[in-house]
């Protein structure tokens, strides 16, 4: 018995081993672009290889569709042509949300009779993303009016939204605010939620059941000046988790742009210091890769990890704000007047 015993767990062990994930060399992309004239695009929500959803500045917003392209705009009040940099779907209907005063969201499609699911005017508002948990609940937040993020829950599916009150938030430090960069300051999880922060503090807000109590912890990351701080997280589980960004003002430095965490979000530790890459806009783990494969957008470019972030390769010249996969192999773009397509993301070692 004993002999038997000995020999099951040599084979699994061996089993293991041999199906393993083995993390893909990724050497260069190819690209396939879409013109948007005369919007820039720092939200899209890919609905799967053929289909994504985009919005965009100047009241542009719209869809690709198996490459055809729909081309969408929404005035508020026949005058105000909203700046939207995030848009996320619960499954059913998609929502786009305005920065600056008032905030507007919408929920998607838009007629000439649609009046927004939310409006906030305040001298200060300016939301920065939105996520859905699942069909029901979602969250989006945005900088400080008070002395706390803003924060705003749905429990409805979109219907109704409504602010979290500074006195059930933990208190933002005088300058520290977020960054509408790419609609990736926000990562959701099950029913947990992380928020980044930059300017005077660089710093990960969590919530582990919707947004109903919050904890905050410190990372390394570069902070002190508006133009720095974290843009970007993403989780692969529960507990791996990176965050990338670093100072737009200078987007060649490389140093305390980036950190990785193995225990939630709690403590961070830099990684690739002073090495590819330097600043970025966004950061996503690839799908179905267990943490190693990563990608790293922004105006200086794309770059590729496939040990989790630890080291990097520069893998494109192209300037995009965002990326979101739909699986190992699809995935989507967006940029200045464009979007992108992979369609082919590799190959297996």
């Amino acid at each position: 018995m004993k002999r038997l015993l000995g020999l099951f767990f040599l084979l699994f062990i061996l089993y293991s081993c041999q199906y393993e994930y083995q993390p893909r060399q990724i050497d260069q992309l190819n690209i396939k672009e879409f013109k948007i004239d005369s919007t820039s695009i720092r939200a899209i929500a890919a609905m799967d290889s053929g289909r994504v959803a985009y919005a965009g500045s100047a009241g542009n917003y719209g869809y690709i569709i198996h490459d055809d392209v729909l081309k969408l705009k929404v005035k508020y009040k026949d005058s105000i042509d909203p700046s939207f940099r995030s848009i996320a779907s619960n499954g059913y209907h998609h929502y786009m949300l305005s920065i600056g005063n008032p905030a507007l969201l919408y929920k998607l499609p838009v007629t000439v009779q649609s009046t927004p699911v939310y409006i906030e005017k305040h001298e200060k508002v300016f939301y920065d993303a939105i996520k859905f948990f699942d069909t029901i609940h979602g969250i989006a937040m945005g900088d400080p009016t008070d002395d706390c993020l803003s924060i705003i829950l749905t429990r409805d599916g979109g219907s109704t939204w409504h602010k979290i009150p500074c006195s059930k938030l933990p208190k933002v430090a005088q300058g520290e605010a977020a960054f509408a960069a790419s609609n990736t300051n926000i990562k959701v999880l099950g029913k947990t939620a992380w928020i980044v922060t930059g300017g005077t503090k660089a710093r990960v807000f969590k919530t582990t059941d919707m947004g109903e109590t919050w904890e905050v912890f410190n990372t390394p990351i570069i902070q002190g000046k508006p133009s720095q701080g974290i843009y970007s997280v993403d989780f692969a589980d529960q507990n791996n988790g990176i965050i990338i960004g670093g100072d737009y003002s200078k987007p060649e430095q490389n140093s305390a742009n980036k950190a990785v965490t193995s225990d939630g979000g709690t403590t961070w530790q830099l990684v690739a210091e002073g090495q590819d890459p330097n600043y970025k806009s966004c950061v996503q783990y690839v799908p179905d890769t267990h943490g190693k494969e990563v990608f790293a957008v922004g105006k200086t470019g794309i770059s590729f990890s496939n040990d989790g972030g630890h080291t990097w390769k520069k893998i494109s010249d192209q300037a995009y704000y965002v990326i979101q996969f739909v699986d190992r192999s699809h995935a989507w773009l967006a940029g200045n007047q464009k979007i992108g397509k992979i369609s082919s993301l590799g190959t297996d070692r």
